[in-house]
């Protein structure tokens, strides 16, 4: 982002651990996805960052939008809810189907995030949906303001 002044001689980057520290304790996230036509669509949703697998799963309706995109074009982006210390997770989704190991321990991240905040939610309910998983592909962070705009912008990209 040259054209902003970002990579100049006061140019510092983020540690990724700035990031997952952002990711990880959002209660809201927003999550980007596109047809097959290229058509995007957005929507807040709840999810889980889990840094120990640099993944990010996040649950919904089997007959949405974003399930019937993702099934069309598996490529995603996920932000945090934060328009100051922004981060924003481009990455490859795909459906973590019943019967497969990774959809119990996902089960169990999500109810001990979100359980303590809403009492009506079960592993049950989250069982009954669609679970997609996000494993990333590259990464933005920006920091919304006047002084660390420039010298803090970072990319990472991941393997």
């Amino acid at each position: 982002m040259t054209d902003y002044g970002v990579g100049g001689d006061d140019w510092s980057p983020l540690p990724w651990s700035w990031a997952a520290e952002r990711l990880a304790p959002e209660r809201n996230y927003w999550v980007v996805t596109a047809s097959a036509a290229g058509v995007p669509a957005a929507m807040p949703v709840w999810g889980v960052w889990d840094g120990t697998v640099t993944r990010y799963m996040f649950s919904g309706s089997p007959n949405s939008r974003k399930a019937r995109n993702i099934a069309q074009n598996p490529h995603v982006v996920v932000m945090v809810d934060d328009t100051v210390e922004c981060v924003s997770v481009e990455g490859t989704a795909r459906v973590v189907e019943p019967g497969e190991p990774e959809r119990e321990v996902w089960i169990e991240r999500y109810m001990a995030k979100y359980g303590p905040l809403e009492e009506a939610l079960s592993a049950e309910f989250i069982r009954d949906h669609l679970m997609v998983e996000v494993t990333p592909t590259r990464a933005f962070a920006i920091i919304e303001r006047a002084d660390e705009f420039a010298t803090r912008a970072t990319r990472w990209v991941f393997d």
